[in-house]
């Protein structure tokens, strides 16, 4: 059974709806920011990429105490993490890792952090213009079977999926019975207007990706993402996917592991550069990391949600932690959390064991369930950043 915590990494939903809430001047031009750009331009090289430091083939280690951490702290979050049964722990700052404990090396399946891996993939082909996020489920030709989507439906954006308030709400294969119970009904609300969490327009963008793209989500990812930035371990064979008789739009599934997690997230720090090259536009990160909404899980207050990306909206993001303004975080079920916190230039990467041993919707629906919630990473997470030195 799953934990109201670990489901609460996968099953949330909102009851503002956006309606209520005035679209920002930055969150207007961050929606149509694509369509500047010349048809499949190349992203482009940048004079404005930070002078800073990025791991080469291996990660840098230094010593804690010499870049401001205390170790006896450090070693208290060690023990914490082996008491959640960790499997592995990154702590980065500065662009090198302060400390690490457990496999690094080992591909786990990432859960839902697969969202904020494709997030990312949007951000590159819609700069180049292969991928419009402002045309419609219909405009683009996308439907479901056996159930078809409504007229009402197929107005939604290949933004609104992005945002998750498609206010498409059709069965999917893989979700938990709680997803199934909490999701609303058809029609109930129009696109753009109610942000759920909603698997169907996760799986969805995988669909239209490889659609509009032509080539698979784990080789576009392997091209213009691992392979610039140096990933140790991720190739085009480690993404599998969950399909059913429900709907014609399967999950897909990222094995990665926490080394190649703190790549990414450092890229993402960066404000998409990597060794003086661009490698995601810098707009789509902002975007990412920036939300002028308050979404709910279980009616309670948990931060904002944009991009496919969890952040930190009026100091909310994890329980029983206060994390700096500006901070947001990839989150799968069981445990899997990469933390981005650009006010200490810090990033933190947690994974959890939970792999599961077979690759079918019932397993994979069960050993999301196994693991740690938020609460436990949040009491982690609260550790870590009180092992850091206190600053003049």
């Amino acid at each position: 059974m799953l934990t109201s915590d670990d489901q609460t990494a996968i099953e949330v939903r909102s009851v503002r709806p956006l309606t209520q809430h005035r679209l920002s001047v930055g969150a207007m031009l961050a929606l149509g920011w694509s369509l500047a750009l010349p048809a499949h331009a190349a992203t482009p090289l940048t004079e404005s990429c930070p002078v800073a430091v990025y791991p080469a083939a291996n990660w840098k280690s230094v010593e804690p105490a010499g870049a401001g951490w205390s170790r006896e702290k450090l070693n208290a979050a060690r023990e914490y993490s082996a008491s959640i049964h960790s499997s592995s722990v990154m702590i980065l700052q500065h662009g090198v890792v302060i400390d690490e404990w457990g496999d690094v090396a080992k591909k786990i399946s990432s859960y839902s952090v697969r969202k904020s891996l494709i997030s990312a993939l949007y951000g590159i082909y819609s700069a180049e213009r292969v991928i419009d996020i402002n045309q419609t489920l219909q405009q683009l030709g996308i439907d479901d079977a056996p159930d078809p989507l409504t007229a009402q439906e197929k107005r939604a954006r290949v933004v609104d999926l992005l945002r998750a308030r498609s206010g498409v709400y059709h069965l999917v294969d893989f979700e938990t019975a709680y997803m199934n119970k909490m999701r609303p009904m058809r029609d109930s609300h129009a696109p753009g207007t109610y942000w759920y969490y909603n698997n169907w327009d996760f799986n969805a963008l995988g669909t239209i990706f490889e659609a509009k793209t032509g080539m698979p989500i784990s080789e576009a990812f392997y091209r213009r993402i691992a392979k610039p930035i140096g990933m140790q371990d991720f190739g085009v064979a480690d993404l599998y996917y969950i399909g059913g008789p429900i709907s014609q739009h399967r999950a897909y599934h990222f094995e990665i592991t926490a080394r190649d997690l703190a790549r990414f997230g450092l890229l993402y720090l960066r404000l998409g550069c990597w060794n003086g090259r661009q490698i995601l536009p810098r707009s789509w990160v902002e975007k990412s990391s920036h939300a002028d909404e308050m979404v709910q899980a279980y009616g309670d207050d948990a931060g904002g949600y944009e991009y496919l990306w969890w952040v930190e909206y009026k100091g909310v993001h994890f329980p029983g932690v206060t994390v700096p303004s500006g901070t947001y975080s990839a989150r799968g079920a069981g445990g899997h959390y990469l933390v981005v916190v650009p006010a200490l230039d810090l990033v933190v990467v947690h994974r959890f064991d939970n792999d599961p041993p077979r690759r079918d919707a019932a397993t994979v629906t069960e050993w999301a369930g196994r693991g740690i919630g938020k609460t436990e990473f949040g009491h982690l997470l609260n550790l870590i950043l009180e092992a850091r030195f206190p600053q003049a």
